[in-house]
């Protein structure tokens, strides 16, 4: 094998060792990059969802009690822009299950809310419920307790779940980083490894080379260098041997 070959494998070596480590980081990259908008797009979203159904139930608890005051009209249109929205993000929540014990905790907001909205579906205003703290506080604010209580179960389970991925992520960070840190440290060891060999075969040959020429010609002594590997470095000494048996020549025959 030619220098010229053996040091283009070289360089090769090292170009193939850092263009799959470059490939591996952007694959690592590109996951922690998709993972991360997962969250955004389901874990994230759930919980907004789940934030505005506890909006929603606020606005109703107090129309309940707007309701109770005799004002009809008032509560009523209160309670139906809040059982809209709260119906609608419990829809949305079903459409973005993502992760387990997601639809259980659903179904129990759903069941919950469903008693909860009988109990201000029937009139109040007008009726004996109207006033009646001992009805609001014996029923209809306890079931509101039970619907929010169901409602940030969801809330926490989606917390959970992203602290959960976040730590996961977090690990996969740390493999990304291995990547780098392989291709550093092979990059290193193939410096020293590739920096040995050039001395072995190429700086070493020359330099014992251009001792022996200069022994040959201060001190006379025989040229006896012999270079084992099959490359420009054991022609130029083939070279070299040749003029000095030359010169030696025409150096016995004066």
């Amino acid at each position: 094998m030619g220098l010229r070959l053996k040091m283009l494998s070289g360089f090769l070596i090292l170009t193939v060792m850092l263009f799959l480590a470059g490939l591996w980081s952007v694959y690592e990259l590109n996951y922690l990059s998709t993972s991360v908008q997962d969250i955004l797009d389901e874990n994230y979203e759930s919980i907004e969802a789940a934030k505005l159904m506890n909006e929603a139930l606020e606005r109703e608890d107090s129309a309940v009690l707007i309701l109770m005051l005799g004002r009809s009209h008032e509560g009523r249109k209160i309670l139906h822009v809040a059982d809209s929205t709260f119906t609608d993000r419990l829809n949305f929540a079903y459409s973005n299950i993502t992760i387990p014990g997601e639809k259980e905790s659903l179904d129990l907001i759903r069941e919950r809310y469903n008693h909860y909205k009988q109990l201000w579906g029937r009139p109040v205003a007008d009726t004996e419920r109207e006033g009646n703290v001992d009805w609001y506080f014996n029923q209809v604010h306890n079931s509101f307790l039970a619907v929010k209580e169901s409602v940030n179960l969801l809330i926490n389970l989606n917390d959970r779940t992203m602290y959960d991925t976040a730590s996961r992520l977090k690990e996969k960070a740390r493999s990304a980083m291995m990547p780098g840190l392989t291709a550093l440290i092979a990059a290193l060891v193939f410096t020293f490894l590739f920096n040995y060999l050039i001395h072995v075969f190429i700086i070493d040959p020359i330099l014992l080379i251009t001792d022996r020429v200069k022994k040959f010609r201060e001190k006379g002594l025989p040229y006896d260098v012999k270079i084992n590997s099959k490359d420009e470095i054991f022609y130029l000494s083939g070279a070299v041997e040749e003029l000095c048996y030359i010169a030696e020549l025409d150096r016995t025959s004066k």
